[in-house]
C-alpha cells in the first residue's frame, strides 16, 4: 500500500474518538517493529523521522525508500503515513515533501507567533500541492529528546487559535504541560486548556511527550480533541533493555542479528500496546475510494 497523508487519519480518529501513534524511526530495524505491529493490529500508523536524526539516518531520500520498501516488502495493508518530526526549516520541510513524506511538522514555536505563522504558511502552500499534511506548534514541549532541549511554555489560546485560521494546517501541536523523555513524577496536563482550544479551533490535535502518560490522561486528552499522539521513549527504552538483558545473558554473542532480534519484537510488543491504549487496533481496515486515498471502512469497533 501507498504511504498516505495523516490528514483524513486524524479527521477520522477526532470523529471517533481515538488517536493515531506517531512511532520514531531510529533504525530500520524500529520501521520494521512498528510496520509488523500496525500489520498484526491492523492499525493506522504514523511513522516519523525527528529532523535531527535524519542526517544520522542516512537523509530524507534513504528514510523514505526505506519505508516505502519495508511497506511492500512485509505486506503491508493498512494506512501508513510518513512524517518529519520537529522540522528545523521551511527548506528541511520541503527537502521532505520532495524524498516522498506524506507529512511534515514545522516547529516554528521557539520564535515570535508571527514568524511562526509566516514559516508555517510557506510550508503549507508547498505541501498542498502534494497533498501533504502539514502539522505546527504553538508553545514548548519541555524536556529533552533526539538532543533537543526545552522547558515548558504552555501554548497561547489566541496564538492557537491565529494559526489555524491563517495557515491552513492539518494538525496542532499545543503545548500542554507534556515533555520529551521520561517525567519526573506524574505528568500533569492542561486539560481546561485543552478543552477550550479544541472548541475554538475544531482541529485535531497532537500531544507530543506521549510515554509515560497514564492511560486516564491519555483518553482525557482524547476525548478533548488529541488525534495524533507521539511515543519515542518507551520504544528506545524497551530496546535497550532487551539488548542489555541478551549481552547480560549471552556474553558470548557477537552477531548482531541474534543481539537484535529479540530487541526488534520488544519494540513491536510496545507499540502494539500504546495502539491499543490510544484505540487504534482494528481502526487500520481500509478500502480504496479511487482518487488516490485510503479512507478508514471501521465507524465503530
Amino acid at each position: 500500500m501507498a504511504l498516505v497523508s495523516m490528514k483524513e487519519m486524524l479527521k477520522k480518529a477526532k470523529k471517533d474518538r481515538y488517536a493515531v501513534g506517531q512511532f520514531n524511526i531510529n533504525g530500520l530495524e524500529f520501521a520494521q517493529a512498528f510496520l509488523l505491529a500496525a500489520e498484526e493490529e491492523q492499525a493506522p500508523i504514523i511513522l516519523a523521522a525527528s529532523d535531527r536524526l535524519v542526517d544520522y539516518l542516512g537523509g530524507f531520500k534513504t528514510i523514505s525508500s526505506m519505508v516505502n520498501a519495508l511497506t511492500e516488502e512485509l505486506n503491508i495493508t493498512v494506512p501508513v503515513a510518513l512524517h518529519l518530526d520537529h522540522g528545523m526549516s521551511i527548506e528541511r520541510c520541503k527537502r521532505a515533501i520532495d524524498a516522498g513524506f506524506t507529512s511534515v511538522m514545522i516547529d516554528g514555536s521557539h520564535g515570535s507567533i508571527d514568524a511562526n505563522i509566516a514559516m508555517t504558511k510557506e510550508v503549507v502552500a508547498y505541501a498542498k500541492v502534494k497533498d501533504v499534511s502539514v502539522e505546527a506548534e504553538v508553545g514548548t514541549v519541555g524536556g529533552q529528546e533526539d538532543g533537543m532541549v526545552g522547558g515548558i511554555q504552555y501554548a497561547d489560546i489566541n496564538e492557537c487559535i491565529r494559526i489555524v485560521k491563517e495557515t491552513g494546517i492539518d494538525a496542532l501541536a499545543a503545548a500542554l504541560g507534556s515533555v520529551h523523555g521520561p517525567y519526573q513524577g506524574e505528568p500533569q496536563l492542561g486539560f481546561e486548556e485543552m478543552k477550550e482550544i479544541m472548541d475554538k479551533t475544531d482541529i485535531p490535535l497532537v500531544l507530543h511527550g506521549g510515554s509515560g502518560i497514564p492511560l486516564h490522561q491519555l483518553q482525557r486528552a482524547i476525548e478533548l480533541g488529541h488525534a495524533k499522539i507521539n511515543v519515542n521513549t518507551e520504544n528506545i527504552q524497551a530496546w535497550t533493555t532487551s539488548i542489555r538483558q541478551t549481552l547480560n545473558e549471552k556474553p558470548n554473542v557477537y552477531e548482531p542479528r541474534l543481539i537484535l532480534i529479540s530487541a526488534i519484537e520488544a519494540v513491536k510488543e510496545a507499540a502494539k500496546a500504546k495502539m491499543k491504549e490510544f484505540g487504534t487496533s482494528g481502526r487500520g481496515i481500509t478500502i480504496n475510494k479511487g482518487n488516490g486515498r485510503v479512507e478508514d471502512a471501521i465507524t465503530t469497533l
